[in-house]
């Protein structure tokens, strides 16, 4: 069972054949090629539908919180664009064009990949500026197009991986020679063995670190498309940027989704730092003592159980929150924002914190950690690069346009470090010209992750202690926030270093007796591959690897050397080195 009382669904895959392959001295071509199929397997261990897609069923986030994250980052990656971008995508257009429902289904039961391309090499953050055009033929067909190289896609996998792959494409439609704005449209891509006509996929080199995707740059020269392939209108829309929000609106899903996936993150960490730091012990025969023992190996573990569990009530209330059609559009993209950013930005120290304790072993990716972390970087990119989310809701934030839910509670330590921040900033807007002026660029632009972060932090806190998160933990997971700006709350809430510290010292002091407990509620254990955690495993991973012998001999190594026969080494003088 899951730590949210749900069974999991991939509970039979860690130890399937398919996953149970060792893969650290395998090919990447061929792990990248074994991460399609590891995206089939998890997909249909959800046997997910069109109507879950549309309306965020639960079994939609489950997907997203699913340790199976832990057994190939890359598969997860695959998945969550197939299911949520693509499919979920032409599943909207689906409603009013049923024959659109065959392909949906084909996505879902893996029977064909899906791609969605929407950023190019030249446009990142600036969607708006895209340059891949849909130009309308007097046949009524549409020729898509490359203008330029900075219009080609950037990232999607797009060669060939042995079944056909079709994409969700972002291009200007162009009609009578007038641009109507952006459109998705629907373009076959390979046939699972070659590249269909006028599509190029040239392959990128393999991210270092995390599991390896075939990663590319996509062109389209003089495709081909039917009229079937548009989704939506051929009218040019009354505001431009509000129809080039609705149409990339599974993006806003994958910003809460993606974060959703730092929690099986958190709780790996924790499960291995806990059970490494058991199993290593330092001494002589006989008086041996685990390095969980001291405080500084308990220190990042002991936060990370926090977090985990602070975080997941977060996302409990955060999936309400954004699922709630009654809320302002802009304020649930809000709190899909924040949430995004609080659980990268604590997935992350957890990565760091516990794979350092690890000592060397954490800096081997066959033990997990430093592949999620590279992983977790990704993410923090996909589906709304955590600054860029920052910018733009702090600064509508500080001009008024919408609000964010209130605290709870005005007068925790939380929030009024929130109040503190945002006042501070809305002091600095309020006496500039305009919020895209120098000043706001110089002032406002590089607090706007931390003002953001400030106020998950608080949304966390608060929704910890209304879903009743264990009082050990909600207060140590704020003493591990106060340690994040130490200067604002011995400013402003009376707290010196002292007093930090002694916040920190007891709230950890609480929460060791039972981590244990903590780590066994967590359940993820089934799906943790690290070697490191257990001794019979480590045996199993040191028998596994490629072995050198033979009978050489290098009967050279001691004969005297020409020069200083019959001198021992220790006899030469410092001088005489210098001399040479």
């Amino acid at each position: 069972m899951s730590s949210e009382g749900y069974p999991r669904r991939t509970r039979h895959l860690p130890h399937s054949p398919l996953f149970a392959e060792p893969v650290h001295y395998m090919d990447h071509n061929k792990r990248a090629k074994l991460s399609y199929e590891k995206a089939k397997a998890i997909g249909l261990s959800y046997d997910m539908t069109i109507d879950d897609l549309l309306s965020l069923s639960p079994k939609f986030w489950q997907l997203h919180n699913d340790p199976a994250v832990l057994l190939d980052g890359g598969a997860i990656t695959l998945l969550t664009i197939q299911y949520n971008l693509c499919a979920g995508t032409i599943a909207r257009y689906a409603k009013r064009r049923p024959e659109l429902l065959p392909l949906v289904e084909d996505l879902l039961r893996y029977r064909k990949h899906g791609q969605y391309m929407m950023t190019e090499l030249g446009h990142g953050l600036d969607i708006g500026n895209i340059e891949t055009t849909a130009t309308m033929l007097p046949s009524g067909d549409f020729a898509l197009n490359s203008p330029t190289p900075s219009a080609a896609k950037f990232m999607p996998p797009t060669v060939p991986a042995g079944l056909p792959c079709v994409a969700v494409v972002f291009a200007k439609l162009i009609v009578n020679g007038e641009d109507r704005g952006h459109r998705p449209f629907i373009v076959p891509l390979n046939d699972g063995k070659q590249m269909c006509t006028g599509v190029q996929s040239k392959l990128l080199p393999y991210r270092g670190g995390p599991h390896p995707l075939t990663h590319s740059l996509t062109t389209f020269r003089n495709v081909r498309l039917p009229r079937a392939a548009l989704l939506g209108s051929l009218e040019k829309p009354a505001d431009l940027h509000a129809n080039l929000m609705d149409i990339i609106h599974r993006i806003t899903i994958g910003t809460l989704a993606l974060g959703c996936l730092a929690l099986p993150f958190m709780q790996c960490y924790t499960t291995i730092g806990t059970m490494y730091s058991l199993r290593r012990r330092i001494g002589g025969p006989g008086r041996q003592t685990p390095i969980l023992t001291f405080r500084t190996q308990q220190a990042p573990i002991l936060t990370a159980a926090a977090n985990a569990y602070v975080m997941q009530a977060l996302q409990r209330w955060a999936i309400e929150k954004f699922c709630d059609s009654r809320l302002d559009g802009r304020v649930r993209h809000g709190i899909a924002a924040i949430f995004k950013g609080v659980m990268v930005q604590h997935s992350q120290q957890a990565a760091l914190g516990v794979s350092e304790r690890c000592g060397a072993q954490g800096l081997f990716a066959h033990n997990q950690m430093t592949c999620l972390h590279n992983e977790m970087r990704g993410i923090a990119i996909a589906e709304g690069d955590v600054l860029g989310l920052a910018i733009r809701l702090v600064n509508e934030l500080l001009i008024g346009r919408y609000a964010m839910p209130p605290p709870a509670d005005p007068n925790s330590l939380l929030a009024r470090h929130e109040a503190g921040l945002f006042a501070d900033l809305h002091a600095i807007i309020k006496d500039v010209p305009h919020h895209r002026s120098a000043e706001v660029n110089r002032l406002i632009l590089p607090h706007c992750q931390p003002m953001m972060e400030a106020i998950g932090h608080r949304m966390a806190y608060d929704a910890a202690v209304a879903q009743g998160v264990r009082r050990e933990l909600v207060d140590l997971y704020v003493a591990s926030v106060v340690r994040l700006d130490p200067a604002w709350y011995a400013e402003h809430a009376g707290l010196g270093r002292a007093a930090q510290h002694a916040l920190e010292t007891r709230a950890m002091d609480a929460v060791l007796p039972m981590l244990g407990e903590l780590v066994k509620e967590m359940d993820v254990f089934a799906y943790v591959t690290a070697p490191i955690v257990e001794d019979a495993r480590w045996g199993a991973f040191v028998d596994s690897l490629k072995t050198f012998e033979g009978n050489a001999r290098l009967d050279d190594v001691f004969a005297p050397q020409r020069g200083t026969l019959g001198v021992q080494p220790e006899m030469i003088s410092a001088a005489a080195i210098f001399a040479i």
